[in-house]
């Protein structure tokens, strides 16, 4: 089917460029979609050089390509705002809740996977990377409970298969009832890939290789980690620098700063992005830079957990992708994307200024910037020949009332809704609700689940 997005208020074209609009933006009045991509952008007088079978009116619409999180922990929407994990900086606040999650089941994750992503969806995201990396007895298949979810919501996504092997016994941080073998986890690692990663364009569905983080797994780990990810051409993620207590593990067991460990485990390259990114000094700015390895800013979770900042826009200087995550369901209590959106250019103006940083980096980070960081050239940016992936956001609720730069009123004045969303051509939110989806219904299991899990 063709279709024709119709002289929207406003589109964010591509990745603008720092603290400017482009002229492609200015340009931009239309979108012609064809199936799954975009066929053509239409200027305000223009009119589609095919025939179309569907017309958009998008006259009251802000159109951004969709939205892209590069860090997420579905499971973690079971466990919010939970009593004994509030309060708590990381390494404490991790403590109190391992032993609630090694409660998971398959059902549990299934449900908490299905909310996160339609969350997700609703505030305007279309490809989202999750990060599960806990795999009690009842739930070692969990990637495959999560790929059946993520498919009847119909989001893409990048689901990274997460392991952790060091347990509190032999000096790490989970206890021993939360990990794995080393040989099952890399066994399941090359299974999952095999089973359900797609490197096609357009592909609705990829796996990537993630352990956990310094002070849950081996150094051997990593090291095999990366070795199967090449072998398998698959990419690498992992938290790390998110706070001082990693620095200081990373120094007592391995001797080394965390960016010296990751250089140590063959993990500086450019097939690699990294949660969080807070605690890197100037010269491994420049050496991360160097090998364009992504980060993934958590705006949000850094503020909650009393992290830090990560340093976006000197880390693009040096060379690397920078993309937004909403992080864990637990630490940020909320999986709005387009709520983190305006906390990331709120956050890093305290860093950079007001006038250094702007609604257009916030917006590039979330779009072009999310796509290069899970090594994707075929999403976030509305043009020719990309995927159809848009989000659609009015601007008629009172908080927008008086508002001047429609793309500028999106962040500034609150935008935490989408009224539509399109996946690949397809529509798959209307009116601000998921087609097909009984939201009350979903809501109640999901809340049955999570008390369940906190008994």
């Amino acid at each position: 089917m063709n279709i024709w997005i119709k002289n929207p208020l406003a589109i964010f074209v591509g990745g603008s460029g720092h603290g400017k609009n482009s002229d492609k933006n200015e340009y931009a009045r239309g979108i012609v979609i064809k199936d799954n991509a975009i066929l053509e952008i239409l200027s305000l007088d223009e009119k589609p050089s095919v025939q179309v079978e569907q017309i958009f009116d998008a006259s009251e619409h802000v159109v951004l390509p969709g939205l892209i999180n590069t860090h997420h922990h579905f499971y973690q929407t079971l466990t919010r705002a939970f009593p004994d994990a509030l309060n708590k900086e990381l390494f404490p606040w991790l403590k109190s809740l391992y032993p609630v999650w090694a409660g998971l089941n398959e059902e549990m994750i299934h449900v908490s996977t299905r909310l996160a992503s339609v969350e997700l969806l609703l505030s305007g995201c279309t490809t989202a990377a999750d990060h599960h990396y806990i795999f009690p007895e009842a739930a070692r298949e969990a990637l495959d409970v999560q790929v059946d979810a993520i498919n009847t919501v119909g989001i893409r996504a990048t689901l990274t298969r997460g392991s952790m092997s060091l347990g509190e016994d032999e000096g790490g941080l989970p206890p021993r009832n939360t990990i794995q073998t080393e040989d099952a986890i890399l066994a399941d690692c090359d299974r999952v890939i095999g089973q359900y990663h797609d490197a096609s364009e357009g592909s609705m569905m990829q796996v990537a290789l993630a352990p956990c983080s310094p002070f849950s797994v081996t150094e051997d780990l990593m090291k095999q980690s990366a070795i199967l990810a090449r072998e398998k051409k698959v990419r690498l993620h992992t938290h790390l620098a998110e706070t001082h207590d990693e620095n200081d593990f990373c120094m007592k067991i391995f001797g080394v700063r965390p960016v010296d460990y990751l250089e140590r485990v063959g993990w500086m390259s450019d097939d690699v992005w990294l949660a969080h990114g807070i605690h890197f000094n100037d010269e491994e700015i420049t050496r991360l830079g160097k090998a364009k390895v992504g980060v993934t800013h958590c705006p949000s979770s850094n503020m909650v957990l009393g992290s830090g900042q990560c340093r976006t826009l000197d880390l693009e200087k040096a060379g690397c992708p920078v993309g937004l995550g909403v992080d864990g369901s637990a630490s940020s209590d909320c999986s709005n994307l387009i709520q983190e959106v305006r906390q990331a250019m709120l956050l890093q103006r305290l860093h950079y200024g007001s006038a250094g940083v702007t609604h257009f980096d916030a917006l590039r980070w979330v779009t072009k910037g999310s796509a290069q960081c899970l090594g994707r050239d075929d999403i976030g940016e509305i043009a020719v020949g990309k995927q159809a992936d848009l989000a659609f956001f009015k601007l008629d609720e009172i908080r927008f009332s008086g508002a001047g730069d429609p793309l500028a009123a999106l962040l500034l004045c609150g935008a935490h809704a989408a009224d539509r969303v399109m996946v690949a051509g397809e529509w798959k939110v209307k009116d601000g609700e998921v087609v097909d989806l009984d939201l009350a219904e979903l809501m109640a299991e999901h809340t049955k689940a999570a008390k369940v899990l906190a008994q």
